[in-house]
């Protein structure tokens, strides 16, 4: 079998076996934690989430353990769009193609979306610093009219105090075209940005925050009520999404913590 003469006489290093197992036992452990408390993470976000703990462990080894356990994200419903593009009111051309953001405050995305509750549908409308991810401004309403965005936008100029040039970007629908939403950008120096007809790619980074939040928190706590919007929501944008959810395009850091980075290598 041309097999050295050692080799009959090897044997079993139990030591090392039993080290073996006893690390894999850690990461699977470790990986069921991670999974119990992000659902939708995939095996990538999993590894980054434990070597932010402090584990040395390579995504191959995750993945293998996620597939044998069954720890696999859970896949999400559609969700209708919430749009009304034909209306009257004068649009703003699309400035994205013209602006790489290089810093905060210089790009804000925004966008609604509806939440399906039991016995009636609640809105809502969230405004993104399209730099950091974070999301900087959110209202929620029993109704899909122009004061929804407005609020949202209140918020965010309260909570950011932008300086005069920073664009405005969202989809065609008749909430941001409204006057009165017009009106309040014109009145801060905000630059109105809206993408092509039915092209969702223009506002990608505020379609994907929307589909990680029906993802990871309303599907998978079942939203019955209002209530239960207002008791959650909140908790999930400024707690979670803000400050632990880890986003692949920040280098797997939460928003806060990278314009934290940001700002301090900025000066």
């Amino acid at each position: 079998m041309k097999l050295a003469r050692s080799t009959y006489y090897r044997r079993p290093d139990a030591g090392r076996h039993r080290a073996r197992q006893a690390a894999e036992t850690t990461v699977r452990a470790a990986t069921e934690e991670v999974v119990a408390e992000w659902p939708a993470y995939g095996y990538r976000r999993v590894t980054h989430e434990l070597k932010r703990r402090g584990m040395r462990v390579n995504h191959k080894r995750v993945a293998r353990v996620m597939r044998e356990e069954a720890l696999t994200p859970r896949r999400i419903r559609r969700f209708l769009a919430t749009t009304d593009s034909q209306h009257a009111e004068p649009v703003f051309p699309n400035l994205l193609p013209q602006v790489c953001p290089t810093g905060l405050n210089q790009v804000w995305v925004a966008d609604l979306t509806y939440i399906r509750l039991r016995r009636e549908f609640a809105y809502l409308a969230v405004i993104l610093d399209a730099c950091s991810r974070k999301v900087v401004g959110y209202a929620v309403s029993h109704l899909l009219d122009a004061r929804l965005p407005l609020a949202a936008l209140d918020a965010a100029l309260e909570s950011r105090r932008p300086p005069p040039g920073l664009i405005h970007h969202s989809d065609r629908g008749v909430q941001y075209a409204s006057r009165v939403y017009r009106g309040r950008l014109a009145e801060h120096r905000i630059r109105g940005s809206m993408s092509r007809v039915g092209n969702p790619y223009d506002n990608a980074q505020v379609e994907s925050f929307l589909k990680t939040l029906k993802h990871e928190e309303v599907y998978v706590n079942e939203y019955d009520t209002m209530q239960d919007v207002i008791d959650r929501l909140p908790y999930f944008l400024e707690e979670v999404y803000n400050r632990k959810r880890l986003h692949s395009a920040l280098g797997y850091r939460p928003p806060e913590e990278y314009e934290a980075l940001f700002t301090c290598s900025a000066t």
